[in-house]
């Protein structure tokens, strides 16, 4: 007797049929998921990185700085690697190199984005790596993001009287203008934070002439890497380090923005003389950061290293790297043959030092971490400030020369240096007399900034208290900004910018 077959078994029987007919067609057809960039990461200079949303990026809200020269796309699968290479466009341009580890392709541009300025990154058209072998036609789903780079921003110190001793903001890219400290106080010297959105300043009472009377403030900007995320209110000033029983003289922030280094002079005591560090967040539990003191080092000119764990202090003769928040009382280094250090090099590779002869004359020399040196050139007058350019090997320095050594007169002027073949290419002489001029080099490499500082001339007149004073005490009458352009190692003539005030600086 033939059993007959169930209506269930009917179903199962059917539904078997289909998915074999299913798993026929898959295995006829191939895979037919298409590949896609799954990330976006940006990786900073210190190999840090940063995963950025693609949905950030498409909105253009966050904005990368110089710190950022690399891009890295994690695809879904293997891909085709000369495919994506042919097929990747970003708009403007932005040259680079491709480096690959498995499904992560990383970008990096040979010179920083330049500032204010939005980029599309396109990739269409890849194939993954397996699409020729299987006779496939499979190209990657449609893939763009965009970002920007931050605003050309730039500080000074203002000298006209709407802000008259007042740290200003302004933004070159949106020409606009933002005075940070109250009128109250003098700002004698300021340092920006690396992600802009703070500024470490000293300053003094308005009716306080005493220009040893400085304490250490920090000020917000209003400015935000993420513009999705909260900032600060402009202007928001917070006490760091005041002047009760210590004098607080020169300052240098380190570039992780954790510890300020302050050179101190006890009041009562003109012996007690030495360097100070300060961490820029509380300790937990306690309201204000505690200061520090580097024990028994002697006291020179000084600036953090790059990596923000030293400090270059000048030493007699020599110049000695002492740890930070470790075991001062033994330098890490140190190298007998030079006076100072000019500059270091954004990841800490290189140094420009100065070295002082007993003629009177100074060498300027780069010095790198394998224990390479290389003298740059000579001069009988200053070397008053150096930066490395962060788009080539080229050394900006602002230096001077004695024109009359009765009167001792010196003139300014700006030199750009080849750091492969110590070649001087100079690009603008500045008028003779003039000793207080200060220069910043813009983060993408793009303009030098510098001021022209004239001086009261009438020194016999009573000042007033709030009357604004350089760095060697000269009262200062009246001061303008200029921005120098540079681009593929040419210059044009220096553009006068309409803001009436000195010590510029680049906001990065």
């Amino acid at each position: 007797m033939t059993k007959s077959i169930q209506p269930l078994d009917r179903i199962a029987i059917a539904l078997m049929l289909l998915l074999s007919l299913l798993i026929g067609l898959v295995i006829w057809q191939g895979d037919a998921v298409r590949p896609s960039v799954r990330n976006l990461t940006w990786k900073h200079i210190q190999n840090q990185e940063k995963d950025i949303s693609l949905t950030d990026f498409t909105s253009q809200s966050y904005k990368i700085g110089a710190e950022y020269k690399t891009f890295i796309l994690t695809f879904s699968r293997p891909m085709d690697t000369k495919s994506v290479e042919d097929n990747l466009k970003i708009k403007p341009t932005l040259a680079g190199t491709i480096s690959w580890a498995g499904r992560r392709m990383g970008y990096t541009f040979t010179k920083p984005a330049p500032y204010g300025t939005s980029y599309t990154i396109q990739l269409q058209g890849a194939k993954d790596q397996f699409a020729a072998t299987e006779g496939q036609k499979r190209s990657i789903q449609p893939f763009t993001s965009t970002f920007s780079t931050r605003d050309r921003v730039l500080l000074y110190i203002g000298a006209n009287s709407e802000a008259y001793g007042r740290l200003v903001l302004y933004n070159l890219t949106q020409g606009q203008k933002k005075i940070l400290s109250p009128k109250d106080l003098i700002v004698m010297d300021f340092e920006p934070y690396s992600n802009g959105e703070k500024i470490l300043f000293s300053a003094r009472t308005v009716n306080n002439p005493d220009l040893l009377s400085a304490q250490l403030y920090t000020v917000t900007t209003g400015i935000s890497a993420n513009s999705s995320s909260t900032t600060e209110a402009v202007g928001r000033i917070d006490l760091i380090l005041d002047n009760k029983k210590y004098q607080n003289l020169k300052f240098d922030l380190s570039q992780d923005d954790q510890t300020v280094v302050v050179q101190r002079g006890k009041k009562d005591d003109p012996g007690d003389f030495g360097l100070w560090y300060v961490p820029t967040t509380p300790e937990p539990g306690a309201e204000k950061p505690t200061p520090k003191r580097l024990e028994k080092q002697p006291v020179g000119d000084f600036l953090i290293t790059p990596d923000s764990k030293a400090v270059a202090v000048a030493q007699g003769q020599g110049t000695a790297i002492i740890a930070l928040q470790e075991d001062t009382t033994k330098p890490l280094d140190f190298l007998p043959q030079y006076g100072l250090v000019q500059a270091f090099s954004p990841d800490g590779s290189q140094a420009a030092m100065v070295k002082f002869n007993p003629d009177y004359t100074r060498d300027l020399f780069l010095v790198t971490n394998q224990g390479e040196q290389k003298q740059l050139l000579k001069t009988t007058g200053s070397i008053l400030s150096c930066q490395f350019d962060p788009t080539s090997p080229t050394l900006y320095c602002l230096l001077t020369q004695l024109v009359s050594r009765e009167q001792y007169v010196e003139q300014p002027y700006l030199v750009a240096i080849d750091l492969k073949t110590a070649q001087q290419k100079p690009l603008l002489t500045l008028p003779a007399g003039q000793r207080n001029v200060e220069m910043s080099l813009s983060p993408d490499g793009l303009g030098l900034l510098f001021d022209e500082v004239e001086a009261v001339v009438n020194t016999s007149i009573t000042l007033p208290p709030n009357t604004l004073k350089t760095d060697d005490g000269e009262a200062i009458a009246n001061s303008s900004l200029w921005l120098l352009p540079i681009s593929d190692q040419t210059t044009d003539k220096p553009e006068q910018l309409p803001l009436v005030g000195f010590h510029p600086r680049w906001l990065s």
